[in-house]
């Protein structure tokens, strides 16, 4: 019984550090993301070449969800993000599996949708931890 209890005991520890992510994982699971975004400096460099189709995920952990300077943002987007509220890791890993679901849940708006189509299943955890490394 104690070897039992002590083992769960561990597991509960252990449990916030798996909770918080991999950003090695996140690293390698960002090629899913690549198609649509990019993640550069505000210096020029490229830290993830990608598309332009979605914003530059540069800085994401602490930006006020849809001003990414120059990027059309969805109206929904920038409804979800005019209260002031931010992206942190959390946030990330609730936007990803269902980006619409989200936005539909901040926003109050049963027909909000995002222009992000794809859904990241599984990694969400690891990816935000990523984005989060990034400095």
């Amino acid at each position: 019984m104690k070897t039992l209890i002590a083992s769960l005991s561990l597991v509960i520890i252990a449990s916030p550090a798996f909770a918080a992510g991999d950003p090695a994982a996140g690293e390698v699971d960002f090629r899913k993301c690549k198609s649509c975004h990019s993640i550069i400096a505000p210096d020029g460099t490229a830290i993830q070449k990608g598309g332009a189709t979605g914003p530059n995920l540069y800085g994401v952990i602490g930006r006020q969800i849809g001003t990414f300077p120059g990027f059309d943002y969805s109206d929904f987007t920038k409804a979800a993000g005019a209260d002031g509220t931010v992206w942190d890791a959390a946030k990330i890993v609730a936007y990803l599996p269902d980006p619409s679901a989200w936005l539909q849940q901040k926003t109050g708006n049963a027909s909000a949708h995002s222009k992000m189509a794809f859904k990241l299943k599984d990694g969400a955890e690891d990816v935000a931890a990523y984005l989060a490394s990034i400095k």
